[in-house]
């Protein structure tokens, strides 16, 4: 069957072509299927591992082809995680490409990029990029790309890595936390940018400013309001300033990663008005948790930048609902449980939650009046757009036959032990959410069923591949 077939065609026509098309294995039918055109009942035809056709709700199965009919569960196209620490190899017993796969395919996620960190080796180099590679391609559950990052001392590394088949780099402005990837100031920054720029690549930025860091009030201490003080606001807000200052004046394009003031959004609006190519993502845990519910000594709510107060998260659910904010992502940043120490000051700074992320948006999204199609636009298609995986991100012909099927009225309570990430240490234990993901699949094989993964059929995937 055509990968181009005309959605505007007379249906009957189109549903004819189907069945007589003897490629098609499988149709997925639901009365609520989520489109680009919107919600509708439909057919959805698979062939080769695509989209075939996106047809009537009573369209005619073409013989040979299964039958799989969710009835009023919601078939939504599979996630799309750009953020992920998977830190597979070298800090294995933190994460690892099988554990963090399978809870990814459990949540609805069929594609997720690997950030360069916390693994032992980091993706800097493209001799690093082959062995992540090397180590992920058998434990892949779901679609698995990479993020190369940029240091201080490897811009003759990056175009190298670009042409290896990266989505771009990462970079820190302030201490990433571990020595092997240390930060870059803002001369380093401008070389890293313009060597990017030169070949049209992307660079993610951690943007918190190290100045205003430095100076604000440091000390050991279990509450969690001496944390919050010690990652200002402030330093968010210069270091985004200084970012889009220099992707003006080099033409770059960069994404600001895990968006936690609101009040930098303003500034990010007003670059895009002026033409600046920014783009900019949050995350579930700010989007749904706030310091003031915080327990002091509780560090599994612990991440750099901080969760914020209840009035600032009103104010980044305003920046997603007028467009500012992109795409929501984990920024899955896992450990093992005894690095979680009751000291805001020393605990490793992390969120997991990537078994959790579409539940726990939705529930915070419906409560606050958007739709399914609005989490899909910003936990699918965004995110797909960003890193140029124009196959992902969509129920459409053509596309990738990645499903998400989701009851969106079902509520379940979080238990930990429950999680398939290597560690369960979440921030979200105990907590009642709406939206249970029945099943996931990926080119149109399912690849979980409620909740359990099946063996491992993911791919490795490089940029415009």
């Amino acid at each position: 069957m055509d990968g181009n077939v005309d959605l505007n065609a007379n249906v009957d026509d189109v549903a004819a072509t189907a069945e007589a098309d003897a490629d098609v294995t499988l149709v997925l039918r639901s009365t609520r299927v989520i489109t680009p055109e919107g919600t509708r009942p439909a057919s959805v035809a698979v062939a080769g591992g695509r989209i075939a056709a996106v047809l009537p709700h009573d369209a005619g199965v073409p013989a040979g082809a299964r039958l799989e009919d969710v009835g009023d569960h919601v078939v939504l196209p599979g996630l799309v995680d750009t953020h992920v620490h998977v830190n597979d190899p070298g800090r294995t017993e933190w994460e690892g490409f099988w554990t963090a796969t399978r809870a990814a395919a459990a949540g609805g996620i069929t594609t997720l990029i690997d950030m360069p960190l916390n693994s032992l080796p980091p993706t800097t180099t493209v001799d690093n990029l082959r062995t992540k590679q090397d180590v992920a391609r058998s434990k892949a559950h779901i679609d698995v790309g990479f993020w190369g990052g940029a240091l201080p001392d490897n811009v003759k590394d990056l175009r190298p890595l670009h042409d290896a088949g990266v989505f771009g780099f990462k970079c820190f402005l302030s201490p990433s936390g571990v020595e092997e990837f240390p930060e870059l100031d803002q001369e380093q920054l401008t070389a890293s940018l313009a060597e990017i720029a030169g070949f049209g690549g992307l660079m993610i930025v951690h943007a918190e400013d190290p100045h205003h860091l430095a100076a604000a009030p440091q000390k050991s201490s279990p509450k969690y309001a001496d944390f919050l003080a010690s990652r200002p606001r402030d330093a968010e807000n210069t270091a985004i300033q200084n970012l889009i200052d220099q992707a003006r004046r080099l033409d770059a394009r960069v994404h600001v990663l895990h968006l936690s003031s609101s009040d930098a959004l303003p500034l990010i609006a007003a670059a895009r008005r002026d033409g600046v190519r920014i783009t900019v993502e949050s995350c579930p845990h700010f989007l749904t948790l706030t310091a003031e519910e915080v327990p002091d000594g509780a560090t599994e709510f612990k991440c750099c930048p901080p969760i914020r107060e209840a009035a600032n998260q009103d104010a980044l659910w305003q920046g997603l609902a007028d467009g500012t904010i992109d795409c929501v992502v984990s920024d899955h940043s896992p450990s093992t449980a005894d690095l979680k120490t009751p000291d805001f000051s020393t605990a490793w700074g992390g969120i997991s939650s990537l078994q959790l992320g579409l539940p726990a948006i939705w529930t915070e999204a419906r409560r606050r009046g958007h739709t399914l199609e609005d989490v899909v636009r910003w936990m699918s298609t965004a995110p797909a757009r960003l890193a140029g995986l124009d196959r992902k991100g969509a129920i459409a012909p053509g596309r990738d036959a990645d499903f998400a099927v989701l009851a969106p009225d079902e509520t379940f309570t979080v238990d930990p032990a429950a999680l398939h990430h290597r560690n369960q240490v979440t921030a979200y234990a105990g907590r009642t959410l709406h939206g249970v993901v029945k099943s996931t699949w990926l080119r149109g094989t399912r690849i979980a069923d409620n909740g359990i993964p099946a063996e491992p059929t993911g791919r490795l995937l490089e940029r415009n591949k």
